[in-house]
């Protein structure tokens, strides 16, 4: 691996993205920013990160476009997705996509930094006795219908049988807690 770690971050909270970002260069990283897809994939011609941080909800594209793009690359990044948005079914896609390990918001630096350099899956992560949530598994279903018709509020609420602005209103509320 070379000795220079090279991050880049794609995050549209601006603030959120310096602050990580200085955090990141405090810790050995040389940081790049990109705050959309179409910026990431600019950036990452040019800076050909060994390690990138995207966020799953970013204006246009989606975070999962981007994980897509970098992990396509030679040599492909280690990329973390970090999201406020968790599911089940991002997660699962995000990986497939080639994403090393995929954090929910807020995770604080030294989390990132465990998830960018770790090679294997954490077997060490909690197991909840508790099934499920009404609430969240209402949510798991509506991330992955959303997922499977690329983010397309519309197409998604036809699939659910559902009015779109219902849809709208429950997509805007944070995600349940899974317990």
């Amino acid at each position: 691996m070379n000795s220079v770690m090279r991050l880049l971050i794609v995050e549209d909270d601006v603030d959120f993205a310096t602050a990580l970002a200085r955090a990141m260069k405090k810790r050995g990283f040389e940081v790049a920013l990109a705050h959309d897809a179409v910026e990431a994939a600019r950036i990452a011609a040019q800076f050909v990160p060994s390690h990138a941080v995207v966020d799953l909800k970013l204006p246009g594209k989606s975070g999962l476009d981007v994980v897509a793009t970098l992990a396509a690359r030679v040599p492909a990044p280690a990329i973390v997705v970090l999201t406020g948005y968790a599911s089940i079914a991002t997660a699962v896609a995000a990986v497939r996509l080639g994403a090393r390990h995929y954090l929910a918001k807020p995770a604080d630096a030294d989390e990132i930094v465990a998830a960018l350099l770790r090679d294997e899956p954490d077997t060490t992560v909690d197991v909840s006795p508790q099934p499920l949530s009404v609430a969240r598994l209402e949510w798991e279903h509506i991330q992955k219908v959303l997922n499977e018709h690329d983010g397309n509020i519309s197409a998604t609420a036809r699939a659910l049988k559902m009015h779109r602005r219902t849809l709208q209103r429950k997509l805007e509320k944070n995600p349940p807690r899974t317990g």
